[in-house]
């Protein structure tokens, strides 16, 4: 998993796997997830992102 801020465009992607995204959905608006070929989710996208974080450069990882 990859977790990309590009603080230009403001847009936050959340990488799950290394599929090809075959199609992409705005299930909500501002939110934007990619599917593979076979219906898995590739990624996660979220437009204006520190509108939508609170710090979207900032990442915490927890492993159980």
């Amino acid at each position: 998993m990859k977790v990309k801020y590009n603080k230009e465009v403001d847009i936050l992607y959340v990488s799950i796997n290394d599929d090809a995204v075959f199609e992409s959905d705005e299930d909500k608006k501002g939110v934007i997830l990619d599917y593979s070929a076979e219906g898995r989710i590739v990624g996660v996208e979220i437009l204006n992102a520190s509108k939508q974080v609170g710090n979207p450069a900032k990442v915490e990882y927890e492993f159980a």
